[in-house]
């Protein structure tokens, strides 16, 4: 049935996953599972930092797309971080990549994969880094009080749904007939109302692109006014959405993400 519901929004991108390393890099990442309260199972990629000593692990939320998890791959994000001394755990949202299907609780699927990165790695910090979907629900996430999230980078996240499917005809229709016969989840999930009770999370750096037209600068300023931890918005002038990595703010973009995990792990 959820299937059925999240096609006007996900149908799409909902297709079989393909892993974009090689035989032999595929070697270097271990498969992870988990449990979610979304009622899926949570399916990701486990690798260790390529230095002596990690500093933390990184769970990586992707934004909504074919390649799901494979974002982080193919786009150099796991390469930098583990070349500068970060675990990385990628993963796909219920419905997308390796995951099952699960209801449209996303952010319960942040917290399970979370919980999952502390069991593997107990003795260091959990960091995450969301961009676009993956950024979105985890304002959510973090104010369960379960989420083992230290601290966080949420790059061109919608305040709210509504927000952000308005761009989209079809599935606005249906987010609208939804809202109407769910009102109290409405509420539950509405996002830059959510981020006001995060916990746990020492900081959190926000990253936002002056030209994106689905997730504009005001967004990650009503986050920022809204936040409860200490919080940074950074931007750049010229980047499409989910696509900072490839943009010519690129070197500056990776310089940001490091200096930041850095600054938390010091």
């Amino acid at each position: 049935m959820y299937k059925l519901i999240k096609k006007p929004f996900f149908g799409r991108f909902m297709v079989k996953w393909v892993n974009p390393l090689t035989p032999e890099q595929q070697k270097e990442w271990s498969p992870v599972q988990t449990k979610s309260k979304s009622g899926a199972i949570i399916h990701a990629l486990f690798a260790k930092a390529l230095t002596d000593k990690a500093k933390a692990t990184i769970v990586l939320g992707h934004p909504m797309g074919k390649e799901a998890k494979g974002y982080f791959l193919k786009n150099g994000y796991t390469d930098l971080l583990r070349e500068n001394g970060y675990n990385t755990l990628v993963f796909d949202i219920n419905g997308f990549g390796e995951s099952t299907h699960g209801n449209f609780s996303y952010f319960e699927d942040i917290v399970a994969i979370g919980i999952e990165a502390s069991k593997l790695t107990p003795k260091i910090p959990i960091g995450y880094f969301g961009i676009s979907l993956g950024g979105q629900w985890a304002t959510i996430a973090f104010a369960d009080k379960e989420h083992k999230y230290d601290f966080t980078i949420i790059e061109s996240a919608a305040t709210s749904l509504d927000e952000f499917w308005i761009n989209f005809p079809l599935a606005y229709k249906t987010l609208k007939i939804l809202n109407f016969f769910l009102p109290k989840y409405k509420k539950k999930i509405k996002m830059k109302e959510r981020i006001k009770e995060a916990r746990r999370l020492k900081s959190l750096l926000l990253i936002y692109s002056d030209n994106d037209d689905w997730t504009p600068i005001s967004m990650g300023k009503t986050f920022k006014e809204n936040s409860p931890v200490p919080t940074e918005l950074w931007t750049v002038k010229n980047a499409k959405h989910a696509t900072m990595m490839k943009s010519e703010h690129r070197a500056e973009y990776k310089k940001k993400i490091i200096s930041y995990f850095n600054s938390q792990t010091a």
